[in-house]
């Protein structure tokens, strides 16, 4: 182990409480050790992706897409049918 403890008191909130007892009586650790792990996995982990956000940008173009295939045949032309 490691032979500089650090010793401290911390209050864990319901959620990171039940996370530790989870793994305490799921690998048969004590308090500390427990603590410990989830501590370095949260270290270890990599943060969530971010939301996806399209690019907008002016084209300039003015498009009436209420129709569909008149919007598609403007845009890839009438040989495309």
């Amino acid at each position: 182990m490691y032979s500089d403890v650090v010793r401290t008191t911390i209050d864990l909130e319901p959620d990171t409480a039940k996370a530790v007892e989870h793994l305490r009586k799921e690998q048969g650790l004590g308090l500390s050790e427990a603590v410990n792990q989830l501590i370095r996995r949260g270290l270890v982990a990599t943060p969530a992706p971010s939301p996806f956000r399209p690019i907008h940008r002016d084209l300039g173009l003015m498009i009436d897409v209420s129709n569909v295939a008149e919007a598609l045949e403007l845009l890839d032309g009438p040989e495309t049918r």
